[in-house]
């Protein structure tokens, strides 16, 4: 009996010739020798949201390596940016978004390192992702387990954050601590006639804090601006909340910050987005992106999905119709966990850049 024709022509049909330009999917050999950016390196040819990541290294690479000296200078151009050291320290201006969440876990150690280095030139977050950063300098955040007991908790006076467990005593500390720096501030408001922004109020606290261990310490050192939208929306909230009982009258303006954080965009040459998670952290600064008519760079790191019409897990090109992302720039979303691929994009990028030139200074 012969093959039947119409079988075999489905099953068999034949490829269009492949482009030239394809790149093969390859996982790495572990039968040599890898270290980390071996490693690391291999991610862009494995396929799927391993690929995502190695795409995140080459856009972050874009974005750490700009400067505006590579540029051929244009008649256009104000006076100003045709004198030489000024083009070279022209950098790209690099938007760094995350929700409290992160701060919690052990990337707040990642963060600080970018931080700590001028990694960035403007960070977005919300309330908890604020003064959890204090309150670690405090007390200890533990490892405990997604599956413990919330009501056995609450008895004990413990909070969980998915499988991170604080002892509420640290939020008693916290208060102790922030207390008296709000009731420095309210004097500084009627004495001096101070007008508070929620980025005045972190860099302030940043500067109080007075510990290397803080994110928002070298915020101050390095005086990259902090905005918070959301100021209220967690224990600095309720402090604040207890504080207005006590010595009531301290007003916090967010408007200035809506003007800084939007001319921060609108004035950068070059304007990339960093962004793990969603929701006000990722929406502010992309929002902030529409004033220069899109960032030129941009990462998402999320797990959130789109069929909900949630900018929180809006992809990329969503983002490129509203004109917060330039059409034509360089884009991608890595669909996951941040504690999970964020330390390998950092250490593929500026974790190494910094290592590279450790080495080389001796």
């Amino acid at each position: 009996m012969s093959v039947p024709f119409e079988a075999q022509a489905a099953i068999l049909q034949q490829s269009a010739p492949v482009p030239q330009d394809a790149i093969p999917v390859e996982g790495p050999n572990f039968d040599n020798s890898i270290g980390l950016q071996q490693l690391l390196s291999s991610y862009q040819r494995i396929g799927f949201q391993a690929t995502s990541l190695g795409r995140a290294v080459e856009i972050v690479e874009k974005m750490r390596k700009w400067r505006l000296s590579d540029e051929v200078p244009t008649e256009s151009e104000p006076d100003i940016y045709k004198d030489p050291k000024i083009r070279a320290g022209t950098k790209c201006k690099v938007f760094l978004g995350y929700t409290s969440n992160l701060i919690s876990s052990g990337l707040r150690e990642v963060i600080l390192h970018l931080v700590k280095h001028n990694h960035v030139s403007a960070i977005v977050t919300t309330a908890g992702g604020i003064e959890e950063d204090f309150i670690k300098c405090l007390g200890d955040t533990y490892l405990g387990d997604f599956n413990l007991d919330g009501a056995e908790l609450r008895k004990k006076g413990m909070n969980r954050i998915g499988n991170l467990v604080i002892p509420n005593d640290n939020y008693c500390k916290f208060e102790d601590w922030v207390t008296p720096v709000l009731n420095a501030m309210l004097a500084e408001q009627k004495e001096a006639g101070v007008v508070w922004s929620p980025s005045s109020v972190i860099r302030r606290l940043g500067q109080e804090i007075n510990d290397e261990r803080s994110v928002y310490y070298w915020a101050y050192k390095n005086d990259i601006p902090v905005f918070c939208p959301a100021l209220t929306d967690g224990s600095l909230g309720d402090m604040i909340y207890f504080h207005s009982f006590r010595s009531p009258g301290l007003v916090i303006d967010i408007v200035q910050d809506i003007r800084k954080l939007n001319d921060l965009s609108l004035n950068a040459r070059k304007a990339g987005m960093i962004i793990l998670g969603g929701g006000v952290c990722k929406h502010q600064i992309a929002n902030a992106m529409l004033v220069r008519n899109g960032a030129d760079y941009s990462v998402y790191i999320n797990t959130g999905q789109e069929f909900d019409g949630s900018d929180s897990g809006a992809r990329p090109d969503e983002a490129v119709s509203w004109g917060k992302i330039r059409a034509g720039s360089e884009s991608v979303k890595i669909f996951a966990d941040a504690t999970l691929v964020f330390p390998l994009l950092v250490a593929a990028t500026y974790g190494k850049a910094h290592w590279e030139q450790k080495s080389f200074s001796g």
